[in-house]
C-alpha cells in the first residue's frame, strides 16, 4: 500500500491537515503547546507571527518513522554512535521561531544536547511555513527535506543553509539505497533487507 502511495503522490493538499494562523504571538504558540501538552499531535510551527497547526496524514507517519529507522539501522552497521529525539520542541524566543520535527538525532554521547545535528522533515503535502527560515535561527546543522522519494541534504553553513549531495553529519551514507527500501511491505523487513545491502 505505502509503495502504491509513493507512486502516486502528487502534493494534492488531501492528507496532511494544515492550517496556518497569522498575527499569533509568541506567547499564543505558548499556549497551544500547553493546551497540547505531551501529544504528539498536531505539530506545531511558529515564525514570525505565523502559527501552523499540523496533523500528519498515516503516509507522512509511516514514511517519517521508515526513514528513522534505517537511518538508525545505518549508524549501527557502521559504528555511529546516535540518539534519537523525536518531534523534540526546538524554539528561540528571541528569534520568535519554533518547531517539532518529524524525526530528529544527535550524534554523539552529550547528555544534554542543546539541538539536534539531523533533522528530518516528510512533505506530504505542500503548504504551511518555509521550515528552513525557523531551522536557520534554531542553528540545527543539518536538514534532510523527503518530497516525491527523494531527499533534499541543506546544510548550515555561514548562517544560511545551502544544498548538498551528500550528507555532512553521516558522511557515506547513500540516500537513494536507502529510499530504495521505503517501499516495503512492513518497516521490519525494509530494516533487515537494507541491512543485508550495507553489508553485501
Amino acid at each position: 500500500m505505502l509503495a502504491e502511495q509513493l507512486k502516486d503522490h502528487d502534493d494534492t493538499p488531501r492528507e496532511d491537515r494544515i492550517v496556518v494562523l497569522r498575527g499569533m504571538s509568541w506567547s499564543d504558540y505558548q499556549r497551544m503547546l500547553e493546551v497540547r501538552g505531551d501529544a504528539s499531535v498536531p505539530r506545531l510551527a511558529y515564525l514570525e507571527g505565523q502559527l501552523e497547526i499540523m496533523t500528519p496524514s498515516l503516509p507522512h507517519e509511516s514514511i517519517k518513522s521508515r526513514i528513522g529507522r534505517l537511518v538508525e539501522v545505518w549508524c549501527l552497521e557502521k559504528g555511529v554512535e546516535f540518539s534519537p529525539y523525536g518531534s523534540w520542541t526546538l524554539e528561540n524566543k528571541e528569534k520568535e521561531r519554533g518547531l517539532e520535527p518529524d524525526e530528529c538525532y544527535v550524534f554523539s554521547a552529550v547528555a544534554a544536547p542543546l539541538r539536534p545535528d539531523l533533522a528530518i522533515e516528510v512533505v506530504w503535502t505542500s503548504g504551511g511555513v518555509r521550515k528552513l527560515d525557523i531551522y536557520k535561527q534554531l542553528g540545527v546543522q543539518e536538514v534532510w527535506f523527503w518530497r516525491k522519494n527523494r531527499i533534499s541534504v541543506h546544510l548550515l553553513r555561514d548562517g544560511e543553509y545551502v544544498d548538498s549531495p551528500t550528507s555532512h553529519v553521516l558522511p557515506g551514507i547513500d540516500l537513494p539505497q536507502l529510499l530504495s527500501f521505503l517501499d516495503r511491505p512492513t518497516a521490519s523487513q525494509a530494516m533487515r533487507e537494507y541491512r543485508a545491502a550495507l553489508n553485501a
